[in-house]
């Protein structure tokens, strides 16, 4: 009986602490990505917005493995605004190190890494948010995107109220 009430109160311990530590999160969706992302995939995420008193940090994240070929990577993220505003950044973040081994988190040759997007933002109108990400990798020395990117597995979208 001791044995069983141990593992009740480090289950209920366990579940505290996961669902403690997210307490910023607003938004959080990820979609997969079916072998290789073609440069014309758009990556879209949907999202009601109510407040635009508070400060909010969006962020991508991208889930990829060792097939990633490169150490960078480059992104196109719109976000259409209730107003039908659209406002449009092309981003670059850093994938791996100068050896070639991943950055991000995860144990296995899966690494997920939180890439900043807006940082102490606030929502100008409420109503609904959508926001488009599309990969726009080139190779050195070419003008046209890959067609396919391999490597990525998954692209998520996640909004946190800001410290």
């Amino acid at each position: 009986m001791l044995q069983k009430n141990n593992f009740l109160i480090i289950g209920i311990a366990l579940s505290l602490v996961l669902f403690s530590c997210d307490k910023k999160r607003v938004f959080d969706e990820y979609q997969e990505i079916d072998g290789s992302w073609h440069k014309n995939q758009k990556v879209t995420f949907s999202f009601e917005q109510n407040d635009t008193i508070t400060d909010y940090s969006m962020f991508v994240n991208i889930r990829n493995n060792n097939s990633y070929p490169f150490n960078n990577l480059f992104l196109i993220v719109s976000m259409l605004q209730p107003d039908g505003v659209t406002k449009v950044d092309t981003l670059e973040y850093l994938m791996a190190k100068e050896d070639g081994s991943l950055l991000g988190d995860g144990f296995s040759d899966v690494k997920e890494s939180k890439l900043w997007y807006k940082e102490k933002a606030k929502f100008p109108k409420i109503g609904k948010y959508t926001i488009d990400i599309q990969q726009a990798v080139r190779e050195t020395g070419k003008v046209s995107g890959m067609e396919q990117l391999g490597g990525i597995s998954e692209v998520g979208f996640r909004i946190e109220k800001a410290e």
